[in-house]
């Protein structure tokens, strides 16, 4: 393209550093919210109005914030289950059914030892958080592990197999709580009993110890991918597969190893919103729609390029303006969804500037 003397033209980017990244991701923010200004401004709302509702409430009202962090922990651990897989390669679409998994299993330890709101507990309230904790983890590989041997034992798509297994899961937790399942609520009502006072782990400055975990997988990750064996394998599995097998690297391990991983962070986010979130202490039954909230781990890992450290702000980001999205909605009076119309929006343009990662615009002087 000319403009004047000069000409416009695009290049391949040779590398991309970290502040590149941030700032087209910044950019990227800003078009979207430019953009979303005219769903506003149709509803005669002044855009810089409804923003400073939507931004006070999630990052500085004293209700919002809580909300904000906790849905910031839920994505975050259902990043992570996305990006572990997406460094070999491959795509786990399936945090929705390792979450549910994981939240059955959290939820069975209390069944198994007849624990509920009408029974004493027989022995110590933190042996059984940590036995939930290890049983959210382990049913989310459980449904994890599926994807991974079959991708890596039958190459069998692994898109497909986690889609399928998330409808499976789904229909499941539906079993289980509606009425004469054996987790329903004493109530009648569909959805599990819930957790009694003293299984309800404790608030640190009002936030679950559960960030302290999202946190720290977040280093781990990063120190796994930058600086150990296994974490060069991986990556070396998502960039040839049939090179890193010549080269000695097991094509059924890293698969398996990849959606283990991946499936035991997405039971540890169905763990958090279902047991650890002040306010829920139960499986709900809007429990799907938390389902579908995972699937923004996997935009919040794209647009990190698969970095753990990243996607903390991203997430967060993301957890807030769902929050103050669904907060103004109800302020200013306007119609149902804002919140999903806001991310989808912002997910749509972040990906679209991912465009910038590969490519660069250079001017070139004509005259």
């Amino acid at each position: 393209m000319r403009l004047g003397g000069y000409k416009f033209k695009l290049q391949k980017r040779v590398s991309l550093s970290g502040w590149q990244a941030a700032t087209i991701s910044l950019l990227a923010i800003i078009s979207a919210l430019a953009l979303f200004s005219l769903i506003f401004i149709l509803a005669r709302i002044n855009p810089l109005v409804a923003y400073r509702e939507i931004f006070s409430y999630a990052f500085a009202s004293s209700y919002g914030l809580p909300l904000t962090i906790n849905r910031f922990i839920f994505l975050l651990l259902c990043t992570f289950a996305f990006i572990i897989p997406y460094k070999a390669g491959l795509w786990n679409i399936g945090m929705a059914g390792q979450l549910y998994t994981g939240t059955l299993s959290a939820y069975a330890v209390l069944y198994a030892f007849g624990v509920n709101e009408f029974q004493a507990i027989r022995i110590s309230p933190h042996l059984i958080i940590v036995f939930m904790v290890i049983a959210a983890a382990l049913g989310g590989i459980a449904v994890g592990s599926i994807a991974g041997y079959l991708k890596g034992k039958f190459n069998i798509n692994e898109i497909v197999v986690t889609m399928m297994l998330n409808f499976i899961t789904f229909w499941v937790v539906s079993f289980m709580i509606k009425e004469g399942g054996p987790f329903m609520n004493p109530g009648g009502r569909g959805e599990s009993f819930e957790l009694p006072s003293s299984l309800q782990p404790a608030l640190i400055m009002g936030i679950p110890f559960t960030i302290f975990i999202a946190l720290g997988v977040a280093l781990l990750l990063y120190f796994m991918f930058a600086k150990t064996k296994i974490g060069f394998k991986i990556k070396a599995y998502g960039h040839n597969p049939t090179a890193a097998e010549y080269a000695g690297i097991s094509p059924l391990l890293i698969p398996l190893l990849v959606f283990v991983l991946g499936g035991a962070l997405a039971g540890l986010a169905g763990y958090h919103y279902f047991a650890a979130v002040p306010g829920v202490y139960k499986i709900a039954r809007t429990y799907g729609s938390f389902g579908d909230l995972a699937f923004y781990g996997i935009i919040c890992g794209l647009i990190s390029q698969g970095n753990a450290i990243a996607a903390i702000p991203v997430a967060l980001l993301f957890g807030g303006l769902s929050i103050g999205g669904r907060f103004v909605q109800g302020k200013l009076g306007m119609s149902f969804g804002v919140d999903f119309a806001l991310l989808g929006v912002l997910m749509i343009t972040l990906v679209a500037f991912q465009f910038f990662y590969r490519y660069k615009i250079i001017r070139v002087n004509t005259q």
